[in-house]
């Protein structure tokens, strides 16, 4: 090699950039040689001294390798291989002739080692490549062992997350003194085949930097670390330990068989709060319940909506945002006065919404927490609308019930008719219009027997048992006899049926018809009276005929006039007998219908007065023509015939004595007329009045012809009146 020329192995090529930069950063001063070539000048410099030897000077440009700076014979170390001078200035190719000898030099060492010139390992003291391999394994092995033990600490903190902050401090900065060791360790090995001065110092300050921060951080632990346990201690506490993780574990064992046991009562428990819930919804959906909790600051916290309409849009809410202002005010009212008074409060508000105005039923309790303070209320609102609406109808339904109930009573007690019910066993259960002016309370919860006389209980009980034995409707008449008296009514039976269809009992309406069969009867009874009557009065007018054309002296005028006016009379009492239903005839009517055309002529020139009497109607017919014939002989030549006469009838009771019965007198007295003269013969008017009346009635009649005017009494059996009615 040239002198002042220095030699690279192609190895070094990554680190020839650097080191030209280092190079010229230091172009001032002298190129260092590498770590390894430093520590064996500095040996060949102390066996220099140690020998008296001068050191050489290396010339500019050059580099004096160590391991070629030549000794004086016989001043080497013993055992030191001879060394020629090789690398450098003037006197580089000089050798001394005994290092010809097949001895080999220290470069040829160098070299089979693997290190050129410029990249010598650090060796051994005394130089042996042993030596030298042997320090490049341990300072890899130590790196090694540095990086092991930096992996075992971060486990640790990985494991351990638990750990206090300044241990964890002191591991991590324990960690990366560690890892700056093994850096530095891997530098020295590297260094040993490749110069690497800078990384190597640098990784010796970071390793210093690092043990100084590790110091610091270990000196306040210590005490903690010298007050750790011996295992002696450790071992005792374990023992400890075991004896109270043994207690512990029977008391966890015991506490495990009571969380089994708690756990089952709340799974329990939970299944039950479940039906309940379930229940309570279905209970509220069904009865359409709204229910809703709030906090004291009267937001909502829980909300339920048996339709599910925005029931979570209203939680964490207050009612002001809710609600409008028409509405909320009464609302919040109520719900603040059960908060301050802690009571209980049930109202009514109305809702209004776009669509409709609802009507609620609001119940307001006060909720209690832990402290025993209020700290909500719960509620629950009945949409009441259809509710009130159903009961306005039916107040009107009841009264219009009520109304039809009064009339329906009236008009049961206006028709004659009762209405009752009974059970199978034939025991009254409701009554209307009770028989025999009974109270409800008296029939009510009785039976037939008890009610009915024993002659009538056959009648009723044979119609209301074949109603229940066979399902259908049945009828019939019935007597009842009451006192003195029989009454008649007809029994219509219906039978009722319950939900099932099971015959339950009987309903009855009972029309009284005695009017009605005392009507037929009478009706019978008036048919056999008009056929005897019309008979007879055919035989009256017949008679009538004869008479009156025996008495009209051929003339045909006179016969019908005389004829008409008779048949008139008897018409009118005719009449007044169809319109008393042939039951009889008013006295006082009578005459002053048969008297009607001088009434209304002369009413001051008739008087007509007497008490209320009643004839037979034989006696009425009989009667009217006797007073016609009366009143056309006045007319013709009586009291009527001139404006100052005057008629007066009048009648009296004429009670019976111990030759005759109690009698009707009646009296007919003319007044004010012409001078009356007794007849020379008996005309048709006065066999009317004197033979007829007395052969049809047994009557007593005195008819008297005097001057001042023609006097008539007739006596009329009681046999021929009928009782008032």
């Amino acid at each position: 090699m040239a002198a002042g020329h220095t030699y690279n192995r192609p190895s070094d090529d990554w680190f020839r950039g650097p080191a030209n930069f280092f190079r010229t950063l230091f172009r001032s001063r002298p190129a260092r040689p590498p770590r390894g070539r430093r520590t064996a000048l500095c040996r060949v410099r102390n066996q220099r001294r140690r020998l008296g030897v001068p050191l050489p000077q290396a010339t500019p440009g050059t580099h004096l390798h160590p391991a070629r700076a030549v000794l004086p014979e016989g001043r080497r170390p013993p055992g030191a291989c001879p060394i020629s001078r090789t690398g450098g200035g003037a006197g580089a190719g000089s050798h001394r002739p005994e290092a010809a000898h097949g001895v080999q030099d220290m470069s040829g060492i160098v070299d089979r080692l693997g290190a050129g010139p410029e990249g010598l390992s650090t060796v051994a003291a005394d130089g042996s490549p042993v030596l030298s391999a042997l320090q490049l394994a341990s300072e890899a092995f130590i790196a090694f062992s540095f990086l092991g033990i930096l992996f075992g600490l971060v486990w640790i903190l990985r494991r351990r997350p638990d750990l206090a902050h300044e241990y964890r401090a002191l591991i991590w900065a324990g960690s990366l003194f560690l890892l700056a060791s093994a850096v530095a360790h891997i530098l020295a090995a590297v260094a040993a085949v490749t110069p690497l001065d800078w990384p190597a110092g640098v990784a010796g300050a970071v390793v210093a930097v690092l043990a100084s921060a590790t110091v610091v951080l270990l000196l306040p632990l210590l005490p903690q670390i010298a007050r750790a346990p011996s295992t002696a201690q450790l071992a005792q506490a374990n023992d400890s330990l075991r004896r109270e993780v043994a207690g512990h574990e029977v008391t966890l064992r015991e506490l495990e068989t009571v969380q089994r046991e708690l756990e089952t009562r709340v799974e329990d428990r939970t299944r039950e709060l479940s039906t309940v819930k379930a229940r309570l919804e279905t209970a509220l959906r069904g009865a359409y319940v709204h229910a809703f909790s709030q906090d004291s600051g009267l937001r909502y916290t829980w909300v339920y909506d048996p339709a599910g309409r925005g029931a979570d849009d209203m939680i964490g809410r207050s009612d002001e945002e809710i609600f409008p202002t028409g509405e909320r005010e009464a609302l919040v009212a109520v719900k603040r006065r059960v908060l301050d008074t802690g009571t209980a409060e049930t109202c009514e508000l109305t809702a209004v919404t776009p669509h409709e105005r609802a009507l609620y039923a609001l119940h307001l309790e006060p909720t209690v927490g832990r402290d025993g303070r209020i700290d909500g209320l719960t509620g629950a609102a009945i949409d009441i609308s259809r509710l009130r609406s159903l009961e306005s109808e039916q107040r009107r339904l009841a009264d219009e019930l009520r109304t039809a109930l009064q009339r329906y009573e009236i008009a049961l007690r206006g028709s004659h008719m009762t209405l009752f019910t009974q059970d199978r066993e034939l025991r009254f259960t409701s009554i209307s219009n009770p028989l025999f002016g009974r109270d409800v309370s008296e029939i009510v919860g009785r039976t037939d027997e008890e009610i009915l006389p024993p002659e009538s209980l056959a009648q009723f009980g044979a119609l209301a048992r074949n109603a229940l034995a066979t399902g259908k409707a049945q009828g019939g008449e019935v007597s009842v006899k009451a006192g003195q008296d029989t009454r008649w009514y007809e029994l219509h039976v219906e039978p009722l049926p319950d939900a099932d269809g099971a015959i339950t009992g009987v309903a009855c309406a009972l029309f009284d018809i005695t009017e009605r069969k005392t009507g037929e009867s009478h009706l019978r009874l008036l048919m056999r009276e008009l056929t005897h009557r019309s008979k007879n009065l055919l035989a009256v007018i017949q008679a009538m005929a004869r008479q009156t054309a025996r008495h009209s002296a051929g003339n045909v005028e006179t016969f019908l006039e005389a004829f008409g006016a008779r048949l008139q009379a008897l018409a009118t009492s005719h009449d007044l007998l169809v319109q008393e239903g042939w039951y009889g005839a008013s006295l006082g009517d009578l005459t002053r219908r048969q008297l009607s055309k001088y009434l209304d002529g002369a009413a001051a020139r008739v008087s007509v007065q007497g008490p209320a009497i009643h004839l037979k109607p034989a006696a009425a017919q009989s009667y009217g023509l006797a007073l016609h014939e009366l009143a056309s002989n006045a007319e013709r030549y009586g009291a009527l015939s001139v404006p100052a006469g005057r008629v007066d009838v009048a009648w009296q009771i004429k009670p019976a004595t111990a030759d005759a019965e109690e009698a009707v007198e009646i009296l007919w007295a003319e007044s004010g007329g012409p001078d009356v003269t007794a007849p020379a013969s008996r005309g048709f008017g006065t066999l009317v009045v004197e033979k007829n009346l007395a052969r049809a009635l047994d009557a007593e009649v005195e008819l008297a012809f005097d001057p001042g005017g023609v006097r008539c009494r007739m006596v009329i059996p009681a046999s021929h009146l009928l009782a008032a009615r």
